[in-house]
């Protein structure tokens, strides 16, 4: 089976998950539609550009398709004109047979092209795009518009589909399927002693600095704990400031944005791992973070928040412990409960276990290629994007 991913920006490094289906989802026979091209095509795969400049002609007809698109479908995302065509010949010339939508923003710039060249498509809801996206009614009424046109939906957390489905917004073929880990390269090592590490963009659905301040409360009497921070974005120096006015920077090291396998390295040997995401004031929520899923993977103990799909990955007490958003002491008083944890050792190895019962990586690419081949098979013709020829 040859599958388009349709991803906004290709190729992004941090993007594992997509990168992951691109490299390996029915073995490796993808090609990409991506919005923007960053230059880079690791896979050596066929791409197609959606976002690549206006014709002189499409230009031209720009403002009244982009109407048409808003009246008909409620969005304006829908490629047209010249690009239009171009498309069209890239997924006849590559044979594709199903679509695979990452983000469901994604999902609704295709989906009624999909429908009219009868090519099945599916989309993957991962965070933002079912929580910030879906804050204004015009964008859940142009979801509602696009369920029926989809063969199946799927999320990387309950959580997700909970939050679409309070808006209306549903899809009778849904299915749960984190992003997952590879397991086999993600294992813990020998753990340093008090070591702490927290991964992540620095913005306010990571709250950065309440991290920091918990972090610093807790360990006020353990001169030898180390907080690793590994990340950029606007909220970086701010808490660098902080680390600075509260007299803990010996304790502290910000390395910036690092590759992935030094995320790896870092993990395999950290005992504790720190992540206390918010709803941003936008609506901005986590899917359910990969960090936590290698995390555990790694053996970390992992102190995070009941938000999002988190509680789904971590069973409170037994393989880390959660408190409420914003909880700043909860949090603190949280590090403090795993730091004295009786048997650390034996927490560790259980975060380990769930990581390979749940999030092994290997395995959730086969379920979802099976869920896909499944929902081919059992769709009725003409329905939900499966060979439906309804027009554009």
């Amino acid at each position: 089976m040859r599958v388009a991913i349709a991803t906004g920006e290709y190729h992004l490094g941090g993007e594992t998950f997509i990168n992951r289906h691109i490299e390996h989802l029915f073995g490796g026979n993808t090609v990409v539609v991506c919005g923007r091209f960053r230059g880079d095509n690791p896979y050596g795969k066929p791409y197609f550009v959606r976002r690549d400049g206006l014709s002189g002609r499409d230009i031209m007809v720009a403002p009244w398709w982009l109407l048409r698109n808003r009246v008909r479908h409620g969005t304006s995302r829908l490629p047209f004109g010249e690009a239009k065509e171009a498309l069209i010949r890239f997924l006849r010339d590559e044979r594709v047979d199903v679509i695979l939508a990452e983000f469901g923003t994604q999902a609704l710039a295709l989906a009624p092209l999909a429908n009219t060249l009868g090519i099945p498509i599916f989309t993957y809801f991962r965070g933002t795009d079912a929580s910030k996206a879906i804050r204004t009614e015009r964008m859940r009424s142009a979801y509602r518009k696009m369920m029926p046109r989809l063969a199946g939906v799927f999320s990387v957390s309950q959580f997700l589909l909970d939050n679409l489905a309070k808006h209306g917004i549903s899809h009778p073929d849904s299915t749960v399927i984190p992003s997952g880990v590879d397991i086999r390269r993600f294992a813990p090592q020998a753990k340093v002693p008090l070591s702490f590490l927290a991964v992540g963009r620095f913005v306010e659905k990571k709250a950065p600095m309440t991290t920091l301040r918990a972090f610093a409360e807790a360990t006020t009497k353990l001169p030898n704990a180390r907080l690793d921070f590994i990340g950029d974005g606007p909220l970086l120096e701010p808490t660098r400031a902080l680390a600075e006015e509260l007299g803990v920077s010996s304790k502290i090291r910000f390395h910036g944005a690092q590759p992935h396998n030094t995320v790896r390295d870092r993990l395999m040997s950290t005992q504790f791992f720190l992540q206390h995401s918010v709803t941003a004031r936008d609506g901005n929520t986590e899917g359910l973070p990969t960090a936590i899923q290698e995390a555990m993977a790694c053996g970390c103990i992992t102190v995070s928040t009941r938000h999002a799909g988190i509680p789904e990955a971590i069973d409170e007490g037994e393989t880390g412990f959660l408190v409420d958003e914003f909880d700043e002491a909860g949090f603190a008083k949280a590090i403090s409960s795993a730091i004295n944890v009786p048997d650390l050792p034996a927490m560790s190895a259980r975060a380990r276990q769930v990581a390979e019962q749940r999030f092994d990586n290997h395995v959730l690419l086969k379920l979802l290629e099976r869920h896909m081949q499944d929902a081919l098979v059992n769709a009725p013709r003409g329905t939900g994007g499966v060979h439906n020829k309804a027009s554009a």
